[in-house]
Order: structure tokens, then sequence, then C-alpha cells
């Protein structure tokens, strides 16, 4: 356990939920875990006991991605985790992959001509699902290629894989479902005889959203707020000139009402206590990566590619290495927008960016 992880405090120990089992939290609410074929190896999920129009059963929120493995585990949970009931919704937090992967299969099986099994997801991230399942916007193709090669992306293999990537999005998500039940900021969703708050993220993902339960003092955070890692927050190809650190750390802040003592059901690691703790930790983090930067780009001006050392200290394979672009734009346009550094365009078609 690292420093930072040392200042929060983890309920459960080491205990995690077994494959295709679950692990009550509170009353009628579970935490299943699956693995996830990345670094980020797993993604937790959550099943919230539940009546819709008089029918017992179980709300999931987010799914994991389209992958046999995963169908596998969720017919262990079917088979020993629902109490002989069903899933009546799927709520989804945002529109990756590992979220809202499976949404369209839980909500098909589910479906009956009388009861339909609904989506709920903000507007935003069903709209952004639906164009990049049917794309490659964002996550890999020729556009991304050429995005990437302007902030000074040079390695020509680098480049042909991310090209390559083509189907990388609708590969995980190759369906979303053609209906949706709308989630916005500030909405309350009956689940199970308790309130949850609908709270909006953005930096992250298009509209992210959290869901917090005062009745039982309990967030799902999504991945708005994790415990052992920073969010990963990047610049896309299709808004090339985003400021989404920004955007997060507006967003976090607004946890910043909710008690102390919140139990924090984050979508990768452990529930955790000390919610007020990890924000602060969060803006320590991305306080330093930004002098970090700007130290780098002070002596002369630097490519969003240079900063890659600078902010990521361990090799990064092909799939870390495009987020991490993405996150080093994030923190250039984020000291751009400040007005403390510059960008220039160079002959070469690469964006540099030097002290303002």
């Amino acid at each position: 356990m690292n420093a930072q992880e040392s200042q929060l405090h983890y309920p459960l120990g080491d205990t995690l939920p077994a494959p295709g089992g679950s692990l009550e939290l509170a009353p009628g609410v579970r935490w299943v875990r699956m693995a996830l074929p990345f670094a980020l190896d797993h993604i937790n999920l959550w099943l919230l006991r539940d009546e819709l129009d008089g029918r017992p059963g179980w709300t999931v929120v987010d799914c994991c991605i389209t992958r046999d493995e995963a169908k596998a585990q969720w017919e262990q949970v079917f088979a020993g985790e629902l109490e002989g009931l069903p899933i009546l919704r799927v709520l989804v937090t945002h529109m990756h992959p590992d979220h809202i992967g499976l949404a369209h299969w839980l909500c098909e099986r589910w479906s009956t001509g009388e009861h339909p099994c609904r989506l709920w997801i903000s507007a935003t991230d069903y709209n952004a699902a639906r164009l990049a399942s049917q794309s490659t916007t964002g996550f890999g193709g020729e556009s991304a290629a050429r995005f990437f090669a302007s902030h000074g992306l040079g390695d020509p293999q680098a480049l042909e894989k991310i090209r390559a990537r083509a189907s990388y999005y609708p590969g995980m998500v190759p369906e979303v479902p053609r209906s949706f039940r709308r989630l916005r900021d500030g909405d309350r969703v009956r689940i199970g005889g308790r309130d949850w708050e609908c709270i909006s993220g953005y930096g992250h993902a298009p509209e992210h959203i959290a869901l917090f339960c005062p009745g039982l003092e309990m967030l799902i955070s999504g991945d708005m707020m994790l415990p052992r890692i920073s969010t990963n927050i990047s610049v896309y190809d299709v808004e090339p000139e985003s400021d989404p650190l920004a955007l997060f750390l507006d967003s976090i802040d607004k946890f910043r009402r909710l008690p102390q003592d919140t139990l924090t059901l984050p979508s990768h690691g452990k529930p955790f206590r000390g919610l007020h703790r990890r924000i602060e930790q969060l803006h320590e983090h991305h306080r330093d990566r930004l002098a970090d930067v700007l130290a780098a780009c002070t002596p002369r001006p630097r490519t969003a590619a240079e900063m890659l050392p600078v902010l990521f200290k361990r090799a990064l394979d092909l799939h870390q290495a495009t987020f991490a672009m993405g996150e080093a734009v994030a923190h250039l346009h984020a000291l751009w927008y400040q007005g403390r550094l510059r960008r220039e365009r160079g002959a070469d078609g690469v964006w540099r960016f030097g002290a303002a």
C-alpha cells in the first residue's frame, strides 16, 4: 500500500468477490468483480435489489466489455446471486467499453414483451456510445493517428498500429440498445425503496453519472473517484481543443458536500472511506503534474509526446501509450487555457507548447 492509499480506509480489507459471485456491502447492495484483458485488469459492477412497476428484481450498474469470459461470469451471477429474480434495468455510469459493452446483451436477455429491461444513462454518453460503436472516433483509426502525430508521436510503427485499431471501440461495444432512459444531474432514481441522486461529472467521459444514496451514505463513483490510480483524462481527435482536466477537477469538487464517512464504490480498486481526502489527493497529484509539465516546457517548447516520460515513469504498451498521449495533451491544454503556456504549430504540422 502506497502512502496515499494508507490515508484511506478499506472496510473490507483485501476481501474480493469470487469470480462469478458477489459480496454484500449493505442490504440489497452487492459487489461483482469481472476480469479485463488490459493492464487495468478488472472492473467492479454493482447489483442493487429493486422493484420496478411492482416487479421485484435487480438493477445492474455497469456491465463489462463484450467478451465471452464476461458473459460466462454473468451467467454464474444469474444462476447464483439473483435469488431467482430478473434484471429489471441496466444503469450505466458512462460510455467507455468496460462500462457499457454488455448493456445490449443484458437488456435483450432480460426484456419481455410486457417488461422491457431498459438502459439508463446520460443522453450525452448514450449518443457518444452509439456514434463510437459505428465508427473509430477517438479510440483508433486514421483520425486518431493524425491527431497523435500532430502532437509529436512520430514512431511509424505506433502510428500504424493506431490506424489499424479502427474497430477498437466496436470490438468491445458492438451494439448499443436502441432506446434508453435519460439520467441527468440532480435526478433521484428510486431503487429498492431508496433514493439515489445522480451527480454528473466531466473530463473523463462526455457526461458521467455517479450515484449517491443518502440513506446508506454510499457513492457509486464510477471512474470519477478511484482510490489507487488517477482517472484517465484525455483530449481526443473529436474534440481536439478541449480542456478536460479543468472539467474533471471541477467535477470531483461536487463530491465535497457528501459526508466524510461516505463509503465510495469505485469502478476499479476496492470500496473505501476517506472521500474528502481522496479529492485532495487528486488535486495535489494534478498540481504536481502540471508543475512538472510547466517546468519541462520552460527552457524550450515541447510536444505532448515529449511529455510522456515527464508524466509517466513506467514503460507503456500501445494501449497505455494512446491514453497517455491524450492525458499529456490534457495537461498541456490546462496550462495553455490558464495562460501559462502558449502553443504554436510548426512547419512540420506538430503542436509545441512553450512558456507564455
